[in-house]
């Protein structure tokens, strides 16, 4: 089966509004940014911990790990994860790390995902 390139005409619209598309300007930083925390949400585990973080106010890595079957050192690179995506914060108390959701920019994110939907 052979194909062929057809030309690229669009009907749909007119020449305005493919002007305004073609020149659309994308905030390339923004988008860099969403993509890391949505890329971050993409994870059973993590969508866990951000379930079980927001039931409480903080909660200590140790407590955070109770919940899985699965070793610290994973959950703390999920919370890593996490950190980087700037969804959850970490306080240090003493030796332990003690994490929380950051209501804020998950209020952002998914106001802005709505918007675009």
């Amino acid at each position: 089966m052979t194909t062929r390139a057809l030309p690229l005409t669009r009907s749909c619209c007119d020449v305005d509004c493919m002007s305004e598309v073609a020149s659309t300007k994308f905030d390339e930083a923004a988008i860099s940014q969403r993509s890391g925390q949505f890329n971050a949400l993409g994870d059973e585990i993590r969508l866990k911990i951000l379930q079980l973080l927001a039931r409480h106010e903080a909660l200590c890595v140790c407590e955070i790990q109770e919940a899985f079957d699965v070793g610290q050192p994973t959950i703390s690179h999920h919370l890593k994860l996490l950190r980087d995506a700037d969804l959850v914060d970490v306080e240090r108390r003493g030796t332990w790390a003690y994490y929380s959701l950051r209501r804020d920019t998950l209020k952002a994110l998914m106001q802005e995902l709505v918007t675009v939907l």
